[in-house]
């Protein structure tokens, strides 16, 4: 499996600089019910294969199906702690709350106290790394990182993220403790990082993490109706998936199929290996609870793409070229602050 390195500040107990990682992460969320219905056997085997195939970077938030995601991942990994990376989140209440706002909370003692409810639904003594899932607008950021710091020398953090943060919230919270790792959305259809946040990110030597590096699955080519996603699916709330925004992005797709099939490989693989071509500081985690998707989206590793494709990828899908906003407009105004 290759590896890359995730951000450049110094792990203390470990004498580590940078967090390493494989190349390819593990997305979790999915296995708690957020697109469709739930299956702990088959997410727990989907996970010890992605661990025997050398996949080590797990994500996970205690947000996830209200804490589930993450107790899910403690019963998987109780054999093989030392095998991978526990990345996870606090500051939000629950994703699966469709369109609507979610309460957002970065004030210190709720770090502390959701830190503590982590550690103990996931089994483990130290958080691999700490994500502030979403900015609270409330707190100032250097309260909340202050506090996330604290947890680091007290040994129950090894290394700190932020999750759709902007390029002026990313410098404050640096300047309080490093930060390794921003986790936004990013694929061939969420490009809007390319402009400030991701330059911000390797100007202060953060690493990057895609989430949803699938376009929630819409880039795979396996959603042609509105009707294929079941009817608890949180994405029947997303307006990229409605309407005339369906038909204009499914056109966006099939030219993604078309050249996937001109590169022998899948949709899903084209889209990966294109983001993994952007640098050496992207680690995209796609999620899935299917060993058969887990295999697939590990074939991206061994694609290489040419600047004669690159280029033609850009003209298919540039910046803004999918319809729609990537959230509700309630779940908008919570990204990037």
């Amino acid at each position: 499996m290759q590896t890359r390195k995730l951000g450049n500040s110094l792990s203390e107990r470990l004498r580590q600089r940078g967090l390493v990682v494989s190349a390819l992460g593990l997305g979790c969320m999915g296995m708690s019910g957020v697109y469709g219905a739930a299956d702990e056997e088959m997410a727990i085997d989907t996970i010890h294969q992605a661990i025997d195939l050398g996949v080590t970077f797990l994500d996970t938030a205690d947000a996830y199906g209200k804490g589930h995601n993450e107790t899910l991942i403690g019963k998987a990994i109780r054999d093989r702690r030392d095998k991978v990376v526990i990345a996870t989140k606090f500051g939000l209440s629950d994703v699966s709350t469709g369109g609507y706002t979610i309460p957002v909370n970065g004030r210190p003692e709720y770090v502390r106290s959701a830190c503590e409810a982590s550690l103990r639904r996931l089994g483990v003594e130290t958080i691999d790394l700490y994500y502030q899932h979403r900015v609270d607008p409330h707190t100032p950021i250097e309260d909340t990182v202050g506090t996330m710091a604290e947890l680091v020398t007290e040994g129950k953090v090894r290394f700190l993220g932020l999750s759709e943060a902007s390029a002026a919230t990313i410098r404050r919270a640096h300047a309080v403790h490093p930060i390794a790792a921003l986790q936004s959305e990013y694929s061939l259809w969420s490009r809007d990082v390319e402009a400030e946040i991701l330059p911000t990110c390797r100007e202060l030597e953060i690493g990057f993490v895609p989430w949803s590096p699938l376009g929630r699955g819409f880039l795979t080519g396996q959603i042609r109706t509105f009707d294929d996603l079941e009817p608890n699916d949180w994405r029947r709330t997303s307006p990229r998936f409605q309407g005339e925004n369906f038909g204009r992005n499914l056109d966006l797709v099939a030219q993604v199929q078309q050249m996937a099939h001109d590169k022998n490989c899948t949709p899903a693989q084209l889209a990966i290996a294109w983001l993994l071509q952007q640098g050496e500081d992207i680690v995209p985690i796609p999620g899935t609870k299917r060993v058969s998707y887990l295999l697939d989206n590990l074939g991206a590793l061994e694609i290489e793409l040419t600047d004669r494709e690159l280029d033609r990828i850009n003209s298919i899908l540039p910046q803004g070229a999918a319809s729609g906003d990537r959230y509700p407009a309630a779940m908008m105004q919570m990204v990037n602050l």
